[in-house]
């Protein structure tokens, strides 16, 4: 079954805003209505959550109207993931960190664990509608309306993953179709025979989807979706993972990120001018040398740091995300004010590798390899040779779809793009069909061979 539709570059629509006031307010305004939350939220958690009072008195921040002004609230401490850790294991099972009694929350979710233990995270109702406003940026931000139907083909579980959105799909007023507790081909089918419009996903899963398809001889390329959008990993902003996507679908890519501790941060406009917008009405965004902690100048790499504002019950205050970013001020071509990622997320703090004397990041070898539509998937290893990181890609080829000449011809292709593009030499190995994981949410391409 298929649905005739134009080619993505003929698709004409409006822009459209969730709060366009706000979307496009002069940033000087928009820093005052961001200081005016960051206060009430002071004044709320102050003495009402341990957390947070225990660690700003240790600062010496002995009363809210300690914090006047923009210098003040740098008095404020970082709040790093292993304190939040910690302060679960001591104050089990939710931490010190909740501004109010138990009986004022109703949602309950934890971290997928990526990148380490689980965090668990509760939300009030304030702060669970405030979580599906951040997401209606989202979808306005990618032109999704009243109009469209959305599928979501993820596990409804602890990990917050996409449960928000589907909130925030009731807020714009879309129809959602839950696609949690039933396998890709049971999904596939309910795209064809529902006709959604909008799929929400992580990259790696919308690309298994339609490897899934063509499996079953099926294109997805025309199918009813025109717009994918995408969280949990950075492939959507890699543009040869966002051209691969948009290739297999017919339909415009869209990145978004955000995670369950934090909320839902950022995301890319209909403009898409290879950047993702970050929700500033709704975080303060700083970013800074992960070694220093100072300030990062404009224009240069940092670790991304976030303050949420609307998220009282459990808050997140001056966050060190582990988010590598390029920070960009300047108005958007879509109109809104709001600072954007360069690229979206780089990458892990943690995640960078030191080949040889070469900082490489996992995403800069996707963006490689994604040029290779013979390559179904991929997995980096990194052992060590002589106490050095080393790096062999595996890469996932059919070998009853190409011969042995082009699988080997590919391989030495990737083999020598890598090798000009970020100065290192890989060990590769080719790996059969159907022998590398898939992945629903989060992907775990990277593996440390010890």
């Amino acid at each position: 079954m298929s649905l005739a539709k134009a080619p993505i570059n003929d698709r004409k629509e409006e822009l459209t805003y969730f709060d366009q006031v706000v979307e496009t307010m002069d940033r000087e305004e928009l820093k005052k209505l961001q200081f005016n939350k960051l206060k009430a939220m002071i004044n709320e958690l102050y003495g009402k959550n341990k957390f947070y009072t225990e660690k700003w008195k240790a600062a010496g921040i002995n009363s809210p109207d300690d914090i006047k002004t923009w210098e003040d609230f740098q008095r404020l401490p970082f709040t790093r993931k292993s304190e939040l850790v910690q302060d679960q294991e001591k104050n089990g099972p939710y931490g010190s960190n909740m501004t109010y009694s138990l009986d004022k929350y109703v949602r309950f979710h934890q971290t997928s664990g990526t990148t380490g233990k689980p965090l668990k995270w509760l939300d009030t109702d304030e702060s669970w509608n405030w979580f599906a406003r951040c997401w209606a940026h989202v979808f306005k931000g990618a032109g999704v309306t009243e109009k469209d139907i959305i599928i979501f083909p993820f596990t409804f579980g602890p990990f917050v993953g996409f449960w928000s959105a589907f909130e925030a799909a009731r807020i714009i007023g879309a129809i959602s179709i839950p696609a949690g507790g039933q396998d890709t081909i049971t999904r596939i089918n309910s795209i064809l025979e529902n006709k959604p419009t909008v799929i929400a996903c992580t990259p790696s899963y919308a690309l298994r989807l339609a490897e899934a398809a063509a499996e079953q001889g099926i294109d997805m390329s025309k199918s009813s979706i025109i717009k994918t959008i995408h969280a949990g990993e950075p492939g959507a902003s890699i543009p040869s993972t966002k051209k691969k996507l948009e290739q297999s679908w017919g339909a415009k890519c869209y990145d978004h990120h955000g995670m369950t501790e934090m909320g839902a941060i950022s995301f890319e406009c209909q403009v898409q001018p290879g950047s993702i917008h970050l929700i500033e009405s709704e975080f303060i965004v700083e970013v800074i040398n992960p070694e220093t902690g100072l300030p990062c100048a404009d224009g240069e790499s940092g670790e991304l740091i976030l303050t949420n504002l609307g998220r009282w019950g459990m808050p997140n205050i001056r966050y060190r995300t582990g988010d590598r970013v390029i920070l960009n001020v300047n108005r958007c071509d879509c109109g809104r004010t709001f600072a954007r990622i360069e690229g979206g997320v780089i990458g892990r703090v943690d995640d960078m590798l030191i080949i040889r004397g070469v900082n490489v990041f996992p995403s800069a070898l996707e963006n490689i390899i994604r040029n290779y539509p013979e390559v179904a998937e991929f997995m980096i290893e990194v052992h060590k040779v002589k106490e050095m990181d080393d790096l062999k890609l595996k890469l996932e080829i059919d070998q009853n779809q190409y011969s042995a000449e082009k699988i080997k011809e590919t391989i030495n292709a990737i083999v020598e793009e890598v090798r000009n593009k970020l100065q290192i030499r890989v060990e590769t190995e080719h790996a059969a069909a159907g022998t590398l994981p898939r992945f629903e949410m989060k992907a775990k391409r990277l593996v440390r061979i010890s």
